[in-house]
């Protein structure tokens, strides 16, 4: 190390990588919010690459509701009560939002079934249905990341390392490392996140030497949801 450089305190690595994941996980929620838009006005969304996304970002954030709930809120909790509350979701919100998901998830299995079906009546109810709970969701996570950021941001200045190395290990062991494409994709597009590299290393060696191709991947399914 240089004389000129300062060492990152793994308080603001952690950090960093938490924010990158709330990044990905809001932009995996304005594609869809808006793959359900464009196919409503008649758009070629292809409905296969529709629920497969759906399915990896209701995934995405039911984890994020579960570890901050049972790992994030309680740890802080030990450190710093009055802080550590701040940054729990209300019970309130917790559940309209696993309601969303839940509606979000019916819509895209009708969506499929109908279109396999070749479409009928029901299949603009789902569509209709799916709009509803996806830009719900998209709102609601834009809403909760801007006021629970700078907490965090408050909460890990200065953290011990320890603390920190307990956290990531308890949030990352559960991390859903399903379809790498959207979340490689989301890391890189439209610009790249700091704290990816730190995001890209809870995935194997080998998929890390995809990443090409994962981008790839991730552009196809842009253009599968008519967003490219």
């Amino acid at each position: 190390m240089s004389a000129t450089q300062v060492p990152v305190e793994e308080g603001t690595r952690f950090l960093e990588e938490l924010l990158a994941v709330h990044a990905v996980t809001a932009r995996g929620a304005e594609l869809v919010a808006g793959s359900f838009t464009r196919l409503a006005g008649g758009a070629a969304v292809d409905t296969k690459t529709l629920v497969t996304t759906v399915r990896w970002l209701t995934g995405l954030v039911r984890h994020h509701l579960d570890h901050e709930h049972e790992v994030l809120y309680p740890m802080s909790e030990l450190r710093s009560p009055e802080r550590a509350h701040s940054l729990d979701w209300l019970m309130g919100e917790r559940d309209w939002l696993a309601g969303r998901l839940d509606d979000l998830e019916g819509a895209v299995v009708r969506i499929a079934e109908e279109c396999r079906a070749g479409g009928s009546a029901d299949l603009a109810r789902a569509m209709k249905d799916g709009t509803v709970a996806s830009h719900g969701i998209r709102d609601e996570l834009a809403r909760h990341f801007s006021t629970e950021e700078p907490r965090l941001r408050d909460r890990f200045a200065g953290t011990p390392d320890e603390d920190v190395a307990r956290l990531r290990q308890a949030v990352t062991d559960r991390l859903p490392c399903g379809a790498p494409h959207l979340v490689f994709g989301f890391l890189e597009h439209p610009r790249p996140l700091p704290g990816r590299d730190q995001v890209y290393v809870h995935f194997s060696a080998s998929v890390r030497l995809a990443r090409g191709m994962l981008l790839s991947r991730f552009r196809r399914t842009l253009r599968d949801l008519a967003a490219g």
